[in-house]
């Protein structure tokens, strides 16, 4: 089970919410949010890069007693820089130009494309007892993170929650009446893109339908053909998510296209 944020501010839930949370303070991203001990923690902040795209700028992991600092090209263990490939009790950190990953023995894997795209899968023991940006893990959508008992939260009300507090951070929470705007008009693009025939192998194994919608916000938010970014995050998402699923997808990207 897989919980991942992406491109511009997605985020996809262990139970499969896909949502939208532009924050940039530093949030939960998972959790182990059991009142007794806590086995692991992942937070993360995200800030605009100078082409005015968010980024992961540093994700910071508790695993046991060992903390992780990432930021690109970086990793830090317990205050010290390490050199990759790197092994301590029960974690393992692996890295090159394109991810870092990272093997906690207490059953996570981490993966960051030392850009947007962070994929964190979580062993089932963990079910029921995670928080944060990624939601619970009950199995079932929805409920827990979206409506709890008689409340019904919006997403930003939702991500806003997860911010850690820290007394000297200066970040702005984003602003929970803002609607998003209908994206209706980017359906047959969208769809046309994510039902090419390099992701035949994708379709049963995927909700084909999250995908598309995460494309429509894409194409609403980015505006002018010259910005490939949100796009092709969200295509480089579902071809990831895809392979993790056990299949193939094929060559996607062209000489014009991403």
């Amino acid at each position: 089970y897989v919980c991942s944020t992406w491109g511009n501010n997605h985020f996809k839930t262990f139970d499969g919410d896909i949502y939208q949370f532009p924050g940039i303070c530093e949030y939960n991203f998972v959790s182990d949010c059991r009142e007794a001990y806590k086995e692991f923690s992942v937070h993360i902040q995200r800030a605009l890069n100078s082409d005015g795209h968010p980024e992961i700028q540093y994700i910071l992991i508790k695993l046991k007693d060992i903390t992780v600092y990432l930021k690109p090209n970086l990793v830090v263990v317990d205050g010290r820089i390490v050199k990759t490939p790197y092994y301590t009790s029960g974690v393992f950190i692996e890295s090159n130009d394109i991810y870092t990953k990272i093997y906690a023995k207490l059953g996570m894997i981490l993966m960051w494309n030392q850009e947007d795209a962070l994929m964190v899968e979580l062993d089932n023991k963990f079910n029921n007892y995670t928080c944060g940006l990624c939601g619970d893990y009950n199995g079932i959508p929805i409920y827990n993170e979206f409506i709890d008992g008689d409340a019904s939260y919006n997403s930003i009300t939702y991500g806003n929650l997860q911010k850690i507090s820290k007394p000297n951070a200066k970040c702005e929470d984003p602003d929970e009446t803002q609607a998003l705007p209908s994206c209706d008009g980017h359906r047959d693009e969208c769809q046309r893109l994510l039902t090419s025939t390099a992701f035949a192998d994708c379709r049963l194994r995927l909700n084909l339908e999250m995908y598309i919608q995460a494309c429509m916000q894409d194409k609403c938010a980015c505006i002018g053909n010259n910005d490939s970014f949100c796009l092709c995050s969200t295509i480089s998402e579902y071809s990831r998510q895809c392979s993790h699923a056990g299949g193939r997808p094929g060559e996607w990207r062209t000489q014009n296209f991403c």
